[in-house]
């Protein structure tokens, strides 16, 4: 391939860098995966401002101010990345839109299920920002971001966007988040007792977690039919929406069953679910066996875990600032989640099940596990045995279920106050990826579906949201008591 045959005008350099094992996974043929971000603004985005931005922010990232070489196609060759002269206003769309449009919120899912279907030219930068200006419920204006998951993980695409975001309050201050309180022991002796038995705890969840994983990747795929996604599917007929509630309420539960926020959401989204799966047999089929059926299934989730070590967000604010070096790539896990669709009574239940079995999953090594047994199968057996065992894996599950802590103070991106911020992903085999998002006092809800296998998204949304108010109505009744695990 010549250089000078692209499309964009390129300032090549000696330190052309190598592509990671997982980018390159990424961007194999009919696996390209592609994360999606909508930020929701208080005032009417400035286009010229957003460029202006980004040439001091997010193009000195290495990997932003590149051309991906796969090495497939008319690219054979050992894949790479090319530094480049970016050109900002290519990466920038501002579209014509009308402003006496009669339903914005519904116009703003469309045009992402759109993004979502469009290819994305792989002679740029694998980015871009759209800015319409568009008054939906929540904003005055929206800039929908799309990266490719070559460029890094979600967690690290997200931690660079809110670096490029400031405090409201101080706009030179970065974003801060809420740190969990870590509590000392006071007795040396307790203390010693206690850390022996959490890794005996550990090696023990290991062990069995590790063991139901194999089992699960060796055995058949989920066996619903009403929320599976098609066999090999990635690109399909995509639909994002996102519903924001408030935080506080989430809170109020986690502190009444003393629980964690992720607790309360899995156990919320366990139980919209149930309902929803129970709805749709109860549509197609009436029999009593039909629904005994349903309620003996157990679907399977998968959660991802960031395997990076805590670190503030100054780091990616230095690198884009300073040139200074900063971990950076697809590094994240993954743990297999079992889903209980059995109807209950008690909503609450779904809460109860969530944290025991999230108490299982955080104290194993399973992401670890998860993480090398990709990595060794690349490295022993090639990036085609990869992507057949992502196939496999990932083909036999039902959800894609991530919870991200986001921002506890308002902040603006390049001048413009944000409202809410939803993420999600697309180009996976799944037919339903749940993202939830914290922001301030929300909490972002964003589902993606595929609606050939769930073509009413704002139902199921719904059920999601009216399990929180059954458990907030009842909670002022109802004593908690958090099962050990």
């Amino acid at each position: 391939m010549k250089i000078r045959d692209m499309g964009i005008e390129r300032q090549v350099t000696e330190e052309e860098m190598s592509v990671s094992p997982f980018a390159r996974l990424f961007s194999l043929p009919g696996l390209d995966v592609f994360n999606i971000v909508t930020i929701g603004c208080k005032s009417e985005c400035n286009p010229s401002t957003i460029v202006e931005g980004l040439k001091n922010t997010l193009i000195n990232h290495p990997r932003f101010s590149s051309i991906l070489v796969t090495g497939y196609g008319e690219q054979k060759g050992k894949a790479k990345w090319i530094p480049t002269k970016v050109k900002v206003e290519d990466h920038v769309i501002v579209p014509d839109i009308d402003p006496n449009i009669e339903n914005p919120d519904e116009f703003l899912e469309d045009y992402t299920s759109n993004m979502a279907l469009s290819p994305m030219d792989m002679s740029k930068p694998l980015w871009e920002f759209h800015i319409l200006k568009l008054k939906t419920s929540h904003a005055e204006s929206v800039a929908v971001a799309r990266f490719h998951h070559s460029l890094g993980d979600g967690m690290s695409l997200m931690s660079l966007l809110l670096a490029c975001t400031r405090k409201t309050c101080d706009p030179e201050a970065l974003p801060t988040f809420v740190v969990p309180k870590k509590t000392k022991a006071k007795n040396v002796c307790f203390a010693l007792v206690a850390w022996f038995w959490f890794i005996v705890r550990v090696m023990f969840h290991t062990c069995v977690e590790v063991i139901k994983s194999m089992i699960f990747i060796c055995r058949a795929r989920d066996i619903s039919a009403h929320i599976m996604g098609k066999p090999g599917a990635t690109l399909s007929s995509n639909k994002f929406i996102h519903r924001i509630i408030s935080l506080d309420d989430v809170k109020m539960l986690k502190n009444a069953m003393n629980m964690t926020v992720n607790d309360i959401v899995f156990g919320m989204v366990q139980a919209g679910l149930s309902q929803y799966l129970h709805q749709r047999y109860d549509h197609l089929e009436t029999s009593p066996k039909s629904r005994k059926l349903i309620d003996e299934q157990r679907l399977h989730g998968v959660v991802f875990f960031n395997l990076r070590p805590n670190r503030d967000i100054e780091d990616l604010a230095n690198m884009m600032a300073k040139g200074s070096k900063c971990r950076w790539g697809n590094s994240i896990g993954y743990v297999l989640i079992p889903l209980e669709m059995k109807s209950n009574d008690d909503v609450f239940e779904y809460v109860r099940q969530s944290k025991t079995m999230m108490d299982r999953k955080k104290h194993s090594l399973e992401p670890l596990f998860s993480h090398g047994l990709l990595r060794l199968t690349l490295e022993v057996f090639g990036i085609k045995a990869l992507k057949n065992l992502i196939a496999r894996i990932f083909g036999s599950t039902t959800i894609i279920f991530t919870n991200v802590v986001g921002p506890s103070e308002e902040i603006s991106f390049f001048g413009h106050r944000i409202s809410y911020i939803a993420a999600s992903t697309f180009g996976v085999p799944q037919g339903l990826v749940i993202n939830i998002q914290s922001y301030v006092e929300k909490l972002i809800i964003n589902i993606g579906v595929d609606v050939d296998v769930i073509p009413d998204p704002h139902h199921l949304c719904d059920l999601i949201v009216e399990a929180l108010h059954m458990m907030k109505s009842a909670a002022p009744q109802k004593t908690f008591h958090a099962p050990e695990v």
